[in-house]
């Protein structure tokens, strides 16, 4: 093969595959659509044309039909007038428009015959054309559903790719240190305002207040440390106010009997004080001890 058969294919090979991508399916089957309606119609007008032929043979051998009858009629009319050589000639020229009729007779139903294999075609033309729509219509559906199936496999394709989450994982770095630089720009102005001082005092004194007190409370509670002075006692209930009550009750009872005994004392003589001093009250406490035990 020489370099310019070559050349020439390579040449065709390239336009052909441009033509091949240029195509869009739905544009070039409603071209093919196009040149078949444009078919289609000159179709009619062919098949209009090979009727008016058959139409018209079919008049003109009515007419030399008719023709052929006139001349017979005139015949006759001649013999009947006694005059036979011009009966003779009518006769020659109704054979004349006879054999002029039989021929367009022939020729006419040629042309029928013709006609109605021409109007098969146009049928079977429209018909192919009605179909040729149905198929045009389903494959441009098949087409807008191909193209949306790999739009999607296109976004899937997309979404797959680790570059669109490491965009994603860059952005949230620099929001962070975006974050990072605004509190201390922050922090920073504080300083340089002198807030940062004041600022610790507040929240030293704003927090740690109420867990020191409810510390404290706990520990009260527990019997390991005073209640603090601000805190409310905690509510008694039935039961520990009744032994409250009792416990009440036996000081008051104590504090009688310590009146009792002191009055009892003051009516002593110090004669009476001495004598009890004397005695040895050891052994009735011992008494008492056993008793109780």
């Amino acid at each position: 093969m020489g370099i310019f058969s070559r050349l020439g294919t390579l040449i065709k090979s390239n336009i052909n595959d441009l033509i091949t991508k240029a195509e869009d399916p739905e544009k070039m089957l409603n071209q093919v659509l196009l040149e078949m309606q444009q078919q289609l119609v000159e179709a009619k007008k062919a098949v209009a044309v090979a009727i008016a032929d058959e139409k018209k043979l079919q008049k003109q051998y009515t007419a030399e039909v008719d023709k052929a009858k006139e001349w017979e009629r005139k015949a006759m009319v001649a013999v009947r007038a006694g005059d036979d050589a011009l009966a003779r000639q009518a006769l020659v020229r109704k054979q004349e428009h006879e054999n002029v009729a039989t021929q367009f007779q022939q020729q006419w139903i040629a042309q029928k015959q013709a006609v109605e294999k021409l109007k098969d075609a146009l049928r079977l033309l429209n018909n192919k054309i009605e179909e040729a729509k149905r198929k045009k219509n389903i494959l441009i559906a098949r087409k807008k559903r191909a193209e949306a199936q790999q739009q999607i496999a296109n976004t899937m394709q997309g979404l797959g790719d680790t570059s669109a989450f490491d965009t994603f994982d860059r952005m949230a770095d620099r929001i962070a240190l975006m974050e990072a630089e605004a509190e201390a720009g922050a922090e920073l102005a504080g300083e340089l305002s002198g807030d940062t001082l004041e600022s610790k005092f507040l929240a030293l004194e704003a927090g740690g207040g109420d867990e020191d007190d409810a510390l404290a409370e706990l520990k009260a509670k527990m019997g390991l440390l005073e209640a603090p002075k601000g805190a409310a006692a905690p509510q008694l209930g039935a039961g520990a106010k009744a032994a409250a009550d009792g416990d009440a009750a036996d000081a008051d009872a104590d504090a009688a009997d310590a009146g009792a005994a002191s009055a009892a004392a003051s009516s002593l003589t110090a004669e009476d004080m001495k004598e009890l001093e004397d005695l040895d009250l050891s052994e009735l406490e011992a008494k008492l001890n056993a008793k109780d035990a």
